[in-house]
């Protein structure tokens, strides 16, 4: 890996968030490809999560490291356009009706789609129709719901219903997190996987997608 590009990785997998922007701009300048940069932000990021598995890093360290991914990711945005990077698969996620959390959602569509795939983020509080009609128009290959209230689970097996009412349950697989899911609640609603984080949820999705 060229210099310039494991300057890059090093200041994801370090947290030095300041200097993650200046480093992706000093790559392109030394004419490292928008895509290679990108490569070398998500290795980073890849460490990142290997570091919060092992107890070194925490769930504060996982927000921040996403925030700075973001960062970079808008100087390389506009210099990808056009071109032909693969994609691990399409994820459509949520965060279930009747619940308005965001953070755990939020940071698992970061690091999805730093990991490389392509996430459609419908917010917090939705409806299962809207989640259907996201999956039929973006043919998506998997849902990822999230729910923190336990008075919402059922708004799970809503999104079951509806995907299966729908005729699309057999083409997309979906797991499920959040403070108040478990493997009975899973098991219940024929929910595929069930992940504790976010760094588990790229896991899942590349099983998923594979």
């Amino acid at each position: 890996m060229a210099e310039q590009l494991e300057k890059v990785q090093a200041a994801v997998s370090d947290l030095d968030l300041d200097n993650i922007a200046p480093l992706v701009r000093e790559a392109l300048d030394a004419g490292q490809a928008p895509k290679d940069v990108l490569g070398a932000m998500c290795s980073g990021m890849a460490k990142v999560g290997e570091l919060f598995e092992q107890g070194e890093y925490y769930l504060a360290d996982l927000v921040l490291a996403g925030e700075g991914m973001k960062e970079g990711v808008a100087i390389l945005e506009p210099l990808l356009v056009g071109e032909a990077l693969e994609k691990k698969g399409k994820v459509v996620a949520c965060t279930v009706k009747g619940d308005i959390h965001d953070i755990g959602k939020n940071l698992v569509c970061t690091m999805l789609s730093t990991s490389g795939f392509d996430v459609v983020d419908l917010g917090v509080d939705v409806h299962e129709d809207r989640i259907v009609e996201a999956v039929r128009s973006n043919d998506a290959d998997a849902v990822a719901l999230s729910v923190l209230l336990t008075s919402m689970v059922d708004s799970i097996g809503d999104v079951v219903k509806a995907l299966e009412s729908a005729g699309l349950r057999e083409k997309v697989k979906i797991a499920i997190g959040g403070a108040c899911t478990t493997q009975e609640l899973a098991d219940r609603y024929g929910i595929d996987a069930l992940g504790r984080d976010a760094v588990e949820a790229v896991r899942i999705f590349e099983g998923f997608c594979a």
